[in-house]
């Protein structure tokens, strides 16, 4: 199980927790990148089920940015996207059809069977 981590600006309630595959995966990927990258998960309308999910790389944060680290990797969310993702997990998952990050989502009411969209 992972441990809940939060940035000092954010609520309790409003939590965002990261696996440990999902820190050796973001520091396998940032190996390449420039120092000072995080990883930025984002939540947009769309996606097959109502909302979905976007992780990328980003060197800049903004205002509205809550920043949530663990074992030296920095995971950035905007504030919108928090209201959707909080008390969430960020995992890394390898199987059979391929490896990617999932969101285990207490929020979500269904979502897609790739579990790359959701709903409320």
């Amino acid at each position: 199980m992972s441990d809940a981590f939060a940035s000092m600006e954010a609520k309790p309630d409003r939590a965002f927790s990261v696996s440990d595959s999902a820190v050796q995966r973001i520091n396998t990927l940032l190996e390449g990148e420039a120092n000072g990258t995080m990883l930025r998960v984002t939540v947009s309308g769309g996606g097959c089920s109502g909302y979905q999910y976007g992780f990328g790389f980003d060197s800049d944060t903004t205002a509205d940015d809550h920043l949530f680290e663990k074992s030296g990797i920095t995971v950035v969310v905007d504030d919108v996207s928090l209201d959707l993702l909080a008390g969430s997990e960020l995992d890394f998952v390898e199987d059979l059809i391929g490896a990617a990050f999932q969101v285990k989502n207490p929020n979500a009411t269904s979502s897609c069977g790739c579990g790359a969209s959701f709903a409320v």
